[in-house]
């Protein structure tokens, strides 16, 4: 068998992972240990996020003519890479956190939702909160004034009956 046939499972591999992924994050992981980069795995597994060690020659081939062509002159070195097809921030926010808790490896580069990002544009997406955060936000700011409308209303109620009361009972 020729290397190219060997080889050719791990691209279409790597091509399957990238078909409809909103963002994938490039990590150089020098310097990480076993239990750390276990520990990383499952919290990108619980996010779900794809966390994988790829060759740079397969990753190369594998993004050929697509929107992730971009990280290609990043892919020297020890490179492992972080792929989402749900949550286009993830990737990068999940490998952020945990670098500066683990103080090893780092963001090289990504591509989000088909836009080339270098290590400082990732390490700035890494600060946007996740999808579900950011409509929580958005229904706490909407709920806010109208929750303290409601409550100057039933004040209001609430005087107008008690003086309603109070003058019945003068009446009597």
């Amino acid at each position: 068998m020729a290397k190219v046939e060997l080889k050719q499972p791990i691209v279409d591999e790597i091509k399957a992972q990238l078909d409809g992924a909103k963002s994938m994050v490039v990590v150089d992981y020098r310097g990480i240990s076993v239990a750390d980069v276990t520990e990383l795995r499952k919290q990108c597994r619980e996010a779900g996020v794809v966390y994988k060690v790829y060759k740079n020659t397969m990753v190369k081939r594998a993004v050929e003519g697509t929107e992730f062509e971009g990280v290609v002159k990043d892919l020297e070195g020890t490179n492992a890479f972080a792929i989402s097809k749900d949550d286009a921030t993830a990737p990068a926010r999940i490998v952020a956190n945990f670098i500066r808790k683990a103080k090893c490896c780092e963001l090289k580069s990504g591509v989000v939702e088909g836009t080339y990002y270098d290590a400082a544009g990732i390490a700035t997406i890494a600060t946007i909160p996740s999808r579900d955060e950011l409509i929580a936000k958005f229904m706490g700011s909407i709920q806010s004034p109208i929750t303290n409308f409601a409550r100057v209303i039933k004040q209001i109620a609430e005087q107008k009956d008690g003086g309603a009361a109070e003058s019945e009972a003068a009446a009597e």
